[in-house]
């Protein structure tokens, strides 16, 4: 039988604040992704979760539907009134509040008070007659749904007696007749699990709240000015209506919480509902009758709209009981209580087990304890956030799949920190690859247009080149011919050098990759160039593995034009080192000089075609945006550190390669 789901999760309004998680005595909510969702085989239906909740985000299973039904059938049907009323229409003469009630159409408006009458009497009586057994009161039904559920020990200790709403849901059949559908009102949100448990289905046919049936009053536009004052349906109630407050039965039972003789304890709230029922299960509690409810008495249940406090409901009971009890026709009380003395008020209950299984050993708790970052007793706050008491209660609520590690707050702070520390480097990586991206897209337009130009001018500079050598040889002897012609030949040669730099830099053609030896290819290269007296030239290889996948030719003009750039950075001389390291995936070639450093406003454009510091005529400006293009080319990378200023230390620059040894799968 799926089990009813007395209070439901507003998804989209929850925020995750776990208050109903710390409310709830039964642990009855699991929190999944964030979203506290109710258990219906475990929730006992004690409302503390939609009294907390201030989002109200908890939603009550509705019963107006099934009263409705019952109200439109030919039956008659009875509402009985739970004690707690006075305290939820506290500025109403009950008058009215009985007038309203026949114009929602019910036949018979009758207090509960009276089952209580009943019940109360049936205590005294099961006291006297079992003077060696131990019970527990059985008048609240959240307290039954946990005594079945999380003490099933104690099921043979529950006072085998039903509750006044039954009481009075039996006496009416006995005095109105079989036929009559009966519907209870009151706070109770555990009176509709009880109303459906199988020992007692059918008695009460709906339940409804006091939210419930105001809504009800409201839809048919139903108020106290508008309808008959009327007075109860017999039986009327005696000091039944003190069961509403705490400690109520006990006096309208006169049975005496005694603190001397101690056979007699009444608990309530959530926590020392559950004190009492430990206490009572070890033994420490030696009493013979345990009154414990779950709420602060029903006047404080979920079920009511009431906004006043505690004892402001206490008094409104109590004034109403005494007011009762003034007017009240003893004799034909007596006589509806004769006519009810052999009604059968007993009731079985059924254990029906919700407790789960705990860790045997303390690994499993410590395992999920360092998962939230709680290495020592020391990192176990305790501070409650997440909805319980100890850190080590949400590790074995986490073990039985009640809890996240995120509903740990000191945990989600710290994890929080990680993520925004990790976002900061991501963003930096993509700051960087978007730099870079535009430098991409920058040097590619500049390559398409270099290109063109490198072209167009091509041709005509060879001509010119042709002629201007013809001219030198056929002039050369004359001396005021011979100056022009030479400075026009130097400057065509000069064209032709950018030109054929231009053309490097935006070929078109792919790199021929074969396996090389780079320490060879850098020690070979080192040799070719013919470096200054003031240079000292070093090379250092730390590659076990020197090979790697590479175009031989570019990578010579790679490293020629680094060395160029460090020979011209150190005019005073200096010290210029080519070093070789890397992994089984990647080598690292970096080449590092001693001079003068790059200021770090020209850092970002060093790359830059024709970008360049050196004299007019000194250099093009574009080896380094060739080397660019020729690593990307090998799918690597190239970044630049420098330092130009004495004042920060040691001043040089270090250009540093990474490349794949290995050709990309394409």
């Amino acid at each position: 039988m799926q089990p009813r789901s007395l209070v439901q999760t507003i998804q989209e309004r929850c925020r995750v604040c776990y208050t109903c998680v710390r409310e709830c005595p039964a642990k009855a909510i699991r929190v999944a992704t964030g979203q506290a969702e109710v258990i219906p085989e475990r929730c006992i239906g004690c409302g503390n979760c939609i009294r907390v909740c201030s989002q109200s985000a908890k939603r009550v299973e509705s019963g107006i539907a099934d009263v409705e039904q019952l109200l439109s059938s030919p039956h008659r049907v009875a509402v009985v009134l739970a004690p707690s009323f006075p305290a939820e229409f506290s500025d109403l003469d009950y008058h009215r509040v009985v007038g309203m009630l026949r114009s929602l159409g019910f036949k018979l408006v009758i207090e509960v008070s009276f089952g209580a009458d009943l019940v109360a009497r049936a205590y005294q009586k099961l006291l006297v007659e079992t003077t060696d057994k131990r019970y527990i009161a059985t008048t609240c039904p959240a307290l039954v749904s946990y005594v079945e559920r999380y003490q099933p020990d104690l099921v043979t200790a529950l006072a085998p007696l039903v509750s006044p709403m039954l009481a009075a849901a039996r006496a009416i059949h006995r005095l109105h007749g079989d036929d009559v559908r009966v519907v209870f009102v009151g706070p109770c949100i555990a009176k509709k699990g009880e109303a459906a448990s199988p020992p007692v289905a059918g008695q009460v046919n709906a339940v409804l709240t006091f939210t419930e049936l105001r809504e009800m009053l409201l839809t048919r536009g139903i108020t106290p000015e508008s309808v008959t004052p009327s007075d109860f349906d017999l039986p009327h109630g005696g000091l039944g209506g003190l069961f509403a407050i705490s400690r109520g039965m006990l006096q309208a039972a006169a049975i005496k919480e005694d603190l001397i003789a101690g056979e007699v304890v009444a608990a309530e709230g959530r926590g020392r509902f559950i004190e009492a029922l430990e206490g009572f299960a070890s033994g420490e509690l030696d009493v013979r009758l345990l009154e414990a409810l779950c709420c602060n008495g029903c006047i404080m249940g979920a079920g009511m709209n009431a906004e006043a406090a505690l004892f402001r409901r206490r008094s409104r009971v109590s004034q109403y009981v005494r007011q009762r009890m003034a007017a009240i026709d003893r004799a034909e009380w007596q006589r509806n209580m004769d006519r009810c003395a052999d009604l059968d008020l007993h009731r079985r209950f059924i254990p029906n087990d919700q407790r789960m299984p705990t860790p045997l050993d303390d690994i499993n708790i410590s395992a999920i304890l360092t998962r939230m970052g709680k290495f020592t007793p020391q990192d176990e706050l305790n501070c409650g956030a997440c909805g319980y008491e100890t850190c080590r209660e949400h590790a074995v609520a986490i073990f039985k799949g009640l809890a996240e590690n995120e509903m740990c707050l000191p945990y989600t702070i710290e994890e929080l920190k990680k993520t925004v520390k990790n976002l900061a480097v991501t963003n930096d990586q993509l700051a960087s690859a978007q730099a870079a991206l535009i430098h991409s897209e920058k040097l590619a337009s500049m390559g398409q247009l270099a290109a063109g130009i490198a072209h167009e001018v091509n041709n005509p500079l060879g001509v010119v080149l042709m002629h201007s050598h013809l001219m030198l040889e056929e002039h050369g002897n004359e001396p005021r011919l011979r100056e022009d012609l030479s400075t026009i030949v130097d400057q065509a040669d000069r064209c032709k050098k950018i030109v054929a730099g231009l053309l490097h830099f935006a070929r078109q053609n792919k790199v021929v990759l074969e396996p090389t030896d780079l320490r060879q290819l850098v020690e070979r290269t080192m040799k070719a160039l013919h470096l200054p007296a003031n240079i000292v030239a070093r090379v250092e290889c730390r590659l076990e593995d020197p090979t790697a996948e590479v175009d031989r030719d570019q990578l010579v003009q790679v490293l020629t034009n680094l060395v160029s750039n460090a020979q011209a950075a150190m005019p005073d001389g200096g010290t210029l080192t080519v070093s070789l390291d890397g992994d089984a995936a990647r080598v690292r070639l970096a080449v590092s000089d001693t001079g003068i450093g790059i200021p770090k406003e020209n850092r970002e454009k060093i790359f830059e075609p024709f970008f360049t510091t050196k004299q007019i005529g000194q250099g093009t400006g574009l080896g380094l945006a060739v080397t660019y293009g020729i690593i990307k080319m090998h799918h690597g990378d190239i970044t630049l550190q420098s330092n130009a200023d004495p004042a920060a230390g040691p001043t040089g620059t270090t250009f540093t390669i990474t490349l794949p040894r290995k050709a990309p799968s394409v």
